[in-house]
């Protein structure tokens, strides 16, 4: 038999080549550098992970029990010219004291007996009191308008102010500020609205303080003197008001507006 030589000793069942020698404990292996594109994979992957967990997140908080609000659902604000810092001073007394004259009654009731009137010394002495008796939604509406310091001269002349609604509107035309219905204007605080105003005849039936308007509206916010509306001849609040607040209804409709002028 030939002699082995050594690389035959390997594979036929000479002595095996020894194992390694173990790793001493606590070495460590040398950290393999990552390659710029393995980098740009791991970045991905974590930014991946970030945005699952966020919309996971904001999933469960959507199933809270609250809905966000819609804002098509907010109601759009409502103008007015009621606001005081929009309105003059003397506009602002004209509001005041009238609103300050809400729930006044006659006396006696189911008159039209009032204390308006017997302030301008106006209708007739059957009252059995102070009052006078009269209809008196101008007497009341001039009232207003002299303690809040807008110019008034109560007299029976033409172009005065005094019982008869009309003479509102003649006391606007000679003082230039006389809106009728159509003409664009938009009335304002502290203006007397008339209504069923028969020019020609000049006569009207009705006078009502304006406090506001509110815009798309055919007619005032106002109150009402000698009102019928929430009871027989009281000082009652209307809003929209483009029918005269009468008794029986009588449907007499607005037909413009006097501005007041300052004393």
């Amino acid at each position: 038999m030939n002699p082995l030589t050594p690389t035959d000793s390997h594979q036929r069942g000479g002595r095996p080549a020894r194992p390694a020698a173990p790793r001493a404990k606590g070495s460590t292996r040398p950290r393999r550098q990552l390659t710029p594109a393995a980098r740009v994979v791991r970045v991905a992957a974590i930014v991946a992970v970030v945005v699952v967990v966020v919309l996971a997140l904001s999933v469960i908080g959507g199933h809270s029990g609250k809905s966000p609000p819609d804002p098509r659902a907010a109601k759009a604000p409502v103008t007015t010219t009621t606001d005081p810092v929009s309105m003059t001073p003397m506009q602002a007394r004209i509001v005041s004291i009238a609103e300050g004259q809400v729930g006044y009654a006659t006396d006696p009731s189911n008159t039209y007996c009032n204390k308006y009137s017997a302030y301008w010394v106006s209708g007739n002495d059957d009252c059995g009191n102070s009052n006078l008796d009269e209809e008196w939604c101008a007497d009341f509406a001039a009232w207003v308008w002299q303690r809040a310091g807008a110019a008034v001269n109560y007299q029976y002349i033409n172009g005065d102010l005094n019982s008869s609604a009309a003479s509102f509107y003649e006391w606007g035309v000679q003082n230039g500020t006389w809106h009728p219905v159509g003409d664009g204007y938009t009335p304002q605080p502290g203006d007397v609205a008339v209504y069923g105003l028969d020019v020609p005849d000049l006569v009207a039936d009705h006078v009502a303080v304006v406090t506001s308007y509110t815009a798309g509206d055919r007619g005032p916010n106002v109150v009402n003197g000698d009102g019928d509306h929430h009871g027989f001849s009281v000082v009652e609040t209307e809003q929209d008001e483009v029918v005269a607040d009468i008794a029986n209804n009588s449907g007499a409709r607005l037909s413009g507006y006097v501005s007041p002028v300052a004393s």
